[in-house]
């Protein structure tokens, strides 16, 4: 039982750290939610001689690069779309307001499709903003975090209330210290 809880907390305080930063740009998604984050560049007289082509909102890039590089990214997020029958928006919004901890590769799954899949697919990234995806998915995640994270404690045993931020910065660090002690003793 307490292998189990401390399996949790590690897990959470690694999802954490990779969660933090993505949660830096929630308010730009929430705020833009329903709006298109591209415009097609036509250019100047290049109409009949070429074909346009989608130039995203910074916003949108700084986020794909960032949301690229954590441990979210699910390279076969086909297979978690096929396992929970996931053929549509409202399927894959149904999935996301359903997601726990359990369910976190699902949460995984879907963000992966619209990061990794927009490098191929150049309308998946401004689907994700239009659809309310991205920002579905961020919260989603944050509340499971916020949900499983313990209370801070103090050496005496008495809960001490700090503000969430502190309590993030806080989790990033232990997680930091625990990777650096794997790393000297290898």
């Amino acid at each position: 039982m307490e292998d189990n809880r401390e399996y949790r907390q590690q897990l959470v305080s690694e999802y954490k750290v990779e969660l933090m930063p993505l949660l830096a740009y929630l308010p730009w998604f929430m705020s833009h939610s329903g709006k298109a984050a591209s415009k097609n560049y036509e250019g100047n007289e290049i109409e009949g001689h070429t074909i346009s082509f989608p130039v995203y909102d910074s916003t949108v890039l700084n986020f794909v690069k960032l949301a690229s590089k954590t441990g979210f990214m699910d390279k076969n997020y086909r297979y978690v779309f096929t396992r929970h029958h996931l053929t549509n928006h409202d399927a894959e919004r149904k999935a996301i307001e359903k997601a726990g901890i359990e369910e976190w590769n699902v949460l995984c799954g879907i963000l992966s499709k619209y990061v990794l899949g927009g490098y191929t697919k150049g309308t998946l990234w401004n689907e994700a903003v239009v659809e309310n995806i991205f920002t579905m998915v961020l919260e989603q995640m944050k509340s499971i975090v916020e949900y499983w994270d313990v209370p801070i404690t103090v050496e005496d045993g008495t809960h001490q209330t700090i503000s969430q931020e502190e309590a993030w910065k806080q989790a990033a660090e232990e997680v930091l210290r625990k990777k650096a002690e794997e790393a000297k003793n290898q």
